[in-house]
């Protein structure tokens, strides 16, 4: 699989789940969100569009699973891993970028997800690092998956990563594809970014 294919197929992957209108609550209060995708939890996406697809491309996601553990013993765990049984062809963290809460209100934490430099925040910064150090999967990717907002332009945040992932590693190759048409009236489209990780030559 390449990494094109990957990114393409999960931003249809969010629009199949979607269309399907699914519904999110509240961790802290139980009160429903609106319905669709846009309110779900990053472990709640990643389950919804992995399932999707092992039923809409089951031959191209026949080895799938999520939360695999890093190493015996330990309770960090890869997002996805793909290709297996044996070792895995693919070891995929995946982060969520969401600056918008399910009321339209701004989520001032949002942006320590993807850019903390603290192993302990689990940031899609220090994912990089971890993949490398890992012997998960023969190759290793983040995937983004964002959601754009009129006000609130994403591609500066993106920007920031690319550069302070690339002092500690190598993002060898680079994919984008686009979702757009969802029904939450707050998170109705976004982009879907992956990145190789590999090494830095020096």
């Amino acid at each position: 699989m390449l990494l094109t294919d990957l990114v393409t197929d999960f931003a249809q992957g969010i629009q199949a789940a979607d269309s399907l209108a699914p519904v999110a609550s509240s961790s802290r209060t139980g009160a429903s969100y609106q319905p669709g995708i846009g309110p779900h939890t990053e472990t709640q996406t990643v389950k919804l569009v992995m399932g999707y697809l092992g039923s809409a491309a089951p031959l191209r996601y026949a080895y799938c699973r999520l939360g695999v553990p890093y190493a015996y013993g330990t309770r960090q765990a890869c997002d996805v891993c793909l290709g297996g049984p044996g070792p895995w062809e693919w070891a995929i963290e995946v982060k969520m970028l969401r600056l918008m809460g399910d009321n339209g209100k701004l989520n001032d934490n949002m942006l320590m997800h993807i850019l903390s430099p603290y192993p302990k925040q689990r940031s899609a910064l220090t994912d990089c690092t971890k993949l490398l150090d890992s012997q998960l999967g023969t190759h290793k990717a983040i995937l983004i998956y964002r959601y754009d907002y009129s006000d609130w332009p994403m591609d500066p945040a993106i920007e920031a990563f690319e550069t302070l992932a690339n002092q500690k590693v190598k993002l060898a190759s680079h994919a984008v594809a686009a979702f757009d048409g969802l029904i939450h009236p707050v998170h109705r489209r976004g982009r879907v970014f992956g990145w190789q990780v590999e090494p830095r030559d020096d």
